[in-house]
C-alpha cells in the first residue's frame, strides 16, 4: 500500500515549519521584516529547495520584493547552517526564493467580487 504522503512532501513540510520559525526568532536584518513562508518545494534528492515567501499587510513595490529576497538569499547560508543543526537530515538543502503573490492575487480577487456583489460599497478601507 502506498504511502499517503512522500517523503519529499513531508520533509519540505519540516523544512517550511523550521525556516519560518528562523526566520521569525533569529534572522535580524531589517530589509526581512515580517515575511511569511508560504510553502516549500523540494528535490528529490532534497539537495533544491524553492522557497516560497510573502509579506502580509504591506503594500509591496517591485523594488521591496526584490530586496526581501536579496536580503533572504545573503542570509540563506545561516538558514541552512542552523536547520541543519534543527533537523536530522543527511543534506541540507540549497534555498531558492521566490516572492508568492498569490496572497495579492487572493485580496484583489476577493475585492473584485465584493465589487460585483455589492456595488454601492466601496471595497477600499476608510480610516
Amino acid at each position: 500500500m502506498p504511502r499517503e504522503f512522500s517523503r519529499t512532501r513531508r520533509v519540505a513540510e519540516l523544512v517550511q515549519r523550521e525556516l519560518a520559525k528562523l526566520l521569525a526568532n533569529q534572522v535580524n536584518d531589517p530589509r526581512i521584516g515580517f515575511v511569511t513562508v508560504t510553502g516549500v518545494e523540494l528535490s528529490k534528492d532534497l539537495k533544491h529547495a524553492k522557497v516560497y515567501v510573502t509579506r502580509l499587510n504591506q503594500e509591496d513595490d517591485s523594488a521591496s520584493k526584490e530586496q526581501l529576497i536579496a536580503a533572504l538569499t545573503h542570509a540563506s547560508g545561516f538558514l541552512r547552517r542552523e536547520l541543519s543543526h534543527d533537523l536530522n537530515l543527511r543534506v541540507s538543502p540549497n534555498f531558492r526564493f521566490v516572492y508568492d503573490t498569490s496572497v495579492e492575487n487572493g485580496n484583489q480577487l476577493s475585492k473584485l467580487i465584493e465589487n460585483a456583489v455589492h456595488p454601492d460599497i466601496d471595497a477600499t478601507p476608510k480610516g
